[in-house]
Order: structure tokens, then C-alpha cells, then sequence
């Protein structure tokens, strides 16, 4: 048997012709229809697209979320690149997100060649969120799958090895909730490629240098330990006493193993229960 990051990506070969910060932004283009990389079209929208992400990233980031080694479909009767929500059971697509898809949907998130740009792109993207990373395991999320793969890449380009990084915590912003690239190329909290996930709640990176903030390493080797560095964390993110909604949301994470499904989850969590930083305990009226 192979190494596990062959076995999760078995195609993701060759060189980058893009710079590897911004290719790492177009490489999963394909999975919006539920393609391999091998069965790929080269170009996108003009852009070279699909190529493999350098070092490593991209298998390391896929053993963060799904299990090396030849997948199970884990959900009967659905193959399809489009995600489902851990939240409500159902497909997270609906008709505006199919259409924009449909119409060229991910052309904001590949063609800029300002890899900066690309991360605040996928960062505040909905069209993203509504695919799966694999069609075997349709809880995962192709928005959180490759901000992940970027936050990898930058910190091993960086010298950086996968036991020296952390999940670090920094607060959510209002901002967030506007979902353009703007306000986070804009925002005080979001660091380029670093930052995976940007809510009104909460705010998370893989980061090397957590600094003074409430922070987990990762582990010593990619796997699907979310739910542990969740735990690990050395202070709380956001205070539970005062909402129900937000113990609700804390007792998943502390379950989901899965980095992508947890992100997404957040994502879906805080935007459906209007969950916002205000001392982390404004919440929609009837689960505060």
C-alpha cells in the first residue's frame, strides 16, 4: 500500500505552471461536477486550472477531512458533487447557488492572479460551500477543503512542518456576514491564507505563530482530529453559559472529526441561528 497522501489524491501529479499560492486556489475546479483530476480540463475561464498543489498540501489537507486508502460511499443514493448539510440533513445547494455555479460561479474564485485576492475570494464564497470535497463523503466541503490545502501550503513553503502548526482562535467580526472579498481583504482578524475560517462568531487559522491567542496544535501527523484540537483549545472561543444555541454548537464541535464538515458546520450554524460576536451571546430570539 501506498502512502496515504497518494492514496487520497492518487492524480494530483506534476508540476505547477501558476505560482504555487495561486494555483493552490484552482486546483479543485474539477469537483464541481464531480470529476477527478485526471479527467480535468486544463483551463478555466482562460486560467490554468487543476494543476497539483506542491509539498504536499493538497493530500495532507484531504487527510484532515476523509479517510486515506480507496473510499467508501458513505451516503446510499447520493453521488453527487453537490454537499449535504450536517445541519439540516438536506442538500445545502438551492436554485441561486446551482445557477451561479452553472454560469461560471467559481470564475471569481480562480481568475485573479493575486493569491491574496483568491483567499479572500473562497473565504467569503457561497457558490464554494455548496460542494462536497468527495462525492464519497458528501458532508465534506470543497470551500473549507481548499482553504485548508492553502493554509498547509503557506506554512510549508514558509519551512514549516505539520507538527509545528496550530488551530488558533481570534474573534468573529460583523463584517463577515457581508460575504465579499472585500471586507476581508480589509479586515483587521483575516490573515492571507492562514485564516480558514471567518464568521460573525468566530474566527480560525492554521497558523505556526498563534501568539497570545487561544490556540491547539494540530497533532504530529493530517487526521481527522478536529474535535481533539477543539477540545485542546486554551481558552474557549465564545462563552456557552448564556445560550443554548451556542452549547449546541460547541458539543458538536466537540464530535466532528472531519476538518471541513466542522468548518462548514460552523459556517451554516452561525448564519442560520444569526449567532454574532456580541460578547458571543446574541442569538436569535428563542434558543438564547
Amino acid at each position: 500500500m501506498g502512502d496515504a497522501r497518494d492514496l487520497v489524491d492518487a492524480d494530483a501529479v506534476g508540476e505547477t505552471v501558476a505560482d504555487p499560492m495561486v494555483a493552490v486556489y484552482r486546483h479543485d475546479v474539477h469537483k464541481m461536477n464531480g470529476r477527478r483530476h485526471s479527467a480535468a480540463a486544463d483551463e478555466y475561464h482562460g486560467v490554468r486550472v487543476n494543476e497539483a498543489v506542491p509539498l504536499g498540501a493538497d493530500g495532507d489537507a484531504a487527510l484532515l477531512s476523509r479517510p486515506s486508502g480507496e473510499p467508501d460511499q458513505t451516503v446510499a443514493n447520493h453521488s453527487s458533487p453537490y454537499r449535504l448539510s450536517l445541519l439540516t440533513g438536506e442538500s445545502a445547494t438551492e436554485s441561486g447557488r446551482i445557477e451561479a455555479a452553472a454560469d461560471g460561479g467559481f470564475r471569481d474564485l480562480v481568475v485573479s492572479g493575486d493569491a491574496s485576492r483568491l483567499h479572500a475570494a473562497w473565504l467569503t464564497s457561497d457558490v464554494a460551500a455548496a460542494f462536497n470535497e468527495s462525492v464519497y463523503y458528501p458532508y465534506t466541503s470543497l470551500k473549507y477543503h481548499v482553504l485548508l490545502a492553502a493554509a498547509l501550503l503557506s506554512e510549508y513553503r514558509a519551512g514549516r512542518s505539520f507538527d509545528e502548526l496550530f488551530l488558533a482562535v481570534w474573534p468573529g467580526e460583523s463584517a463577515a456576514a457581508d460575504v465579499g472579498p472585500e471586507a476581508a481583504l480589509e479586515s483587521d482578524v483575516v490573515s492571507p491564507h492562514r485564516t480558514v475560517l471567518w464568521s460573525p462568531l468566530v474566527t480560525l487559522a492554521v497558523t505556526s505563530d498563534p501568539g497570545d491567542r487561544p490556540a491547539a496544535r494540530l497533532g504530529p501527523e493530517p487526521a481527522r482530529s478536529f474535535a481533539d484540537g477543539w477540545s485542546r483549545l486554551s481558552d474557549q472561543p465564545f462563552d456557552t453559559d448564556g445560550s443554548r444555541a451556542l452549547m449546541v454548537l460547541d458539543a458538536q464541535l466537540r464530535r466532528l472529526r472531519s476538518w471541513s464538515t466542522a468548518l462548514q458546520y460552523i459556517e451554516e450554524f452561525v448564519a442560520w441561528r444569526g449567532v454574532r460576536n456580541a460578547d458571543a451571546a446574541d442569538v436569535e430570539r428563542g434558543w438564547s
